[in-house]
């Protein structure tokens, strides 16, 4: 079984972004997350990495229809 919940580095692993990159999501709120514990201590629910991963997916097939590929 796997977790519910993904820590950043968990996050920034399955994306393959640096750590400020997916701080960066967090912060925005592009990528939604909840605060838990310590200050800087953010934790992603799978289901939710899932959604925007799909969400991207979608959002590129826009751009690319679109003639929007730059």
């Amino acid at each position: 079984m796997s977790p519910r919940f993904l820590t950043l580095a968990d996050v920034s692993e399955t994306l393959n972004l640096t750590m400020s990159a997916t701080r960066a999501l967090v912060s925005s709120g592009e990528l939604p997350a909840i605060q838990v514990g310590g200050k800087r201590t953010w934790r992603v629910e799978e289901t939710v990495l899932e959604k925007f991963i799909q969400d991207q997916y979608t959002a590129t097939r826009e751009r690319i229809t679109a003639g929007q590929t730059d």
